[in-house]
């Protein structure tokens, strides 16, 4: 009977066309070419019938040949022949199998409105006020915050901060997330000019809040954009999410040509205030903040002198072993609130992922110089017995700007010290972990506008942006500048653009709070 069963279900289901494609790689490569192949030996027509058009009698021919013959011997004019041949062949091969240019036209950081302004003080009354944490809880938070490098000025969402006695609701949560988007959307299409209808791909990230319609179904609904885009909702991936997002858009736009993709990466407040008293769960409540960023790719050869960036490589990497895949969990408590719970082996799982990930993309990036001086002193010490110091190469001949996930201070501290970098290279960081808080996989955004700000970024400067997140893991994507960033404070938005005279600011090692 289930045989009968299973022969019916496989009788009804459709063909699988994807893998039947897959596999017959020649079919799909002459499919994804056809154009190519169509106009390229239309292309040799022309150029023959344009030669045989100067040549007036078959007789030219000869002599031509007969001419060549002279110089060289009949073997090595065919091989002349063969050998240009060939490289016809290869070359038009590399032309069409080339992966195609990446460019990121533009970005916008979601600004909130000044009223939901957060100070550390208020963000303690607030947590006062729903009347969940004991004076403990409340004490600690107070001890994180003082050392967090967070200031006064992050943005907290609407409903703690006018109604904190209450739980968050889904209600609350969509108008929060909802309102995030719209906002980063709507700056990133005006400064672009780019019609919804013209994207073709959208990528949306959100670690701890997925409803259902999903929020690329809320995009897709809200622009009215076409209806065959190709969407896709992340969720559960962490802080580096806003990476991933990259990566799995610039893939989608190998294969889709003429094309816009939309990466939108948000997080939600509401639905991860966690109202309980366990210590392991409260880092997130204190470091994280309302924040979103939108950002718009193309490979549209045509989009290169209006975009900023282009894309040069991306690169992630998973940590696979136990204590990496818990040290970042969202669970429940012994009271049954949930919370994400944050191990404290955290930043000897970053460092490994850390390494582990510049490992791989060290020899990508550095110079030539910089891997030799690491291989001889690798070599000198395993081979020849040598004690002398491992070179340990240096990622800052590799990058002009980093732009490092705002996990927290210590995260921030470990990675300046592990990479060699200096204030300058950590400021952007450092500034938008004191403005805005830990915005999740949107913070590397605000890093990169920093810079921007403070028109710091020269046409051919590398940028790298690194992010972590629960898993364990570790991702970076590596842009080059097409142009010298000089934004107009009265026409160009950006979050720190009617500010960034303030910035830098000291940020003390333990900054006291009245509370």
């Amino acid at each position: 009977m289930a045989n009968e069963s299973e022969g019916k279900l496989q009788k009804d289901q459709l063909p699988n066309f994807v893998a039947s494609v897959k596999g017959k790689p020649g079919f799909h490569y002459l499919i994804s070419n056809a154009l190519y192949l169509l106009l390229i030996p239309l292309f040799v027509i022309v150029l023959t019938y344009d030669l045989f058009s100067t040549l007036s009698t078959i007789y030219d021919l000869f002599q031509i040949w007969n001419d060549l013959s002279f110089k060289f011997d009949n073997v090595t004019v065919l091989l002349l022949v063969v050998l240009c041949l060939v490289s016809l062949v290869f070359t038009t091969i590399y032309l069409m199998s080339r992966p195609k240019n990446v460019y990121l036209v533009n970005f916008s950081s979601y600004k909130p409105d000044p009223s939901r302004m957060c100070t550390r003080e208020s963000f303690l009354q607030i947590a006062s006020q729903t009347g969940k944490f004991s004076d403990e809880t409340l004490a600690f938070k107070k001890k994180i915050l003082e050392r967090s490098g967070i200031g006064n000025m992050t943005y907290g969402p609407k409903s703690l901060m006018e109604n904190p006695a209450e739980n968050g609701n889904m209600e609350e949560a969509r108008k929060e997330t909802e309102g995030v988007i719209i906002g980063a959307v709507d700056e990133l299409l005006a400064k672009t000019g780019v019609k919804p209808k013209a994207i073709g791909i959208l990528v949306v990230n959100s670690s701890l809040f997925n409803p259902t319609p999903s929020l690329s179904a809320f995009i897709v609904n809200h622009y009215k954009l076409r209806s065959n885009i190709f969407s896709y909702n992340l969720g559960g991936m962490g802080c580096s999410a806003g990476l991933i997002s990259i990566d799995l858009a610039q893939k989608l736009l190998q294969v889709e040509p003429n094309c816009y993709a939309l990466v939108v990466s948000t997080e939600n407040i509401t639905l991860g205030w966690y109202v309980g008293n366990d210590r392991s769960m409260l880092l997130t409540n204190c470091l994280f903040r309302v924040g979103g960023a939108a950002i718009l790719l193309s490979n549209r050869s045509s989009d290169r002198s209006s975009s900023k960036y282009q894309l040069v490589r991306t690169l992630r990497s998973h940590q696979v072993d136990d204590n990496s895949y818990n040290c970042i969990m969202q669970k429940e408590d012994e009271f049954q609130h949930v919370g994400v719970k944050i191990s404290k082996n955290l930043m000897v799982v970053a460092g490994e992922a850390l390494k582990t990930h510049i490992t791989a993309l060290g020899p990508l990036v550095l110079p030539m110089s910089e891997q030799l001086l690491f291989l001889a002193t690798s070599v000198a010490r395993k081979i020849f017995k040598m004690k002398i110091n491992l070179y340990i190469p240096d990622i800052k001949l590799a990058f002009e700007h980093f732009c490092i996930h705002t996990g927290g201070r210590g995260v921030l501290d470990g990675i300046e010290k592990n990479l060699q970098l200096n204030e300058w290279h950590m400021e952007p960081s450092r500034m938008t972990l004191n403005r805005f808080g830990n915005t999740s996989s949107s913070s590397v955004w605000y890093e990169l506008a920093y810079s921007e700000a403070k028109r710091r970024i020269r046409k051919g400067d590398r940028i790298c942006q690194i992010g972590f997140g629960s898993g364990f893991k570790c991702s970076t994507v590596v842009w080059r500048a097409l142009k010298t960033i000089n934004l107009n404070p009265t026409l160009d938005k950006n979050p720190w653009i009617d500010e960034i005279d303030n910035f830098p600011v000291q940020v003390p090692q333990d900054a006291p709070i009245a509370f």
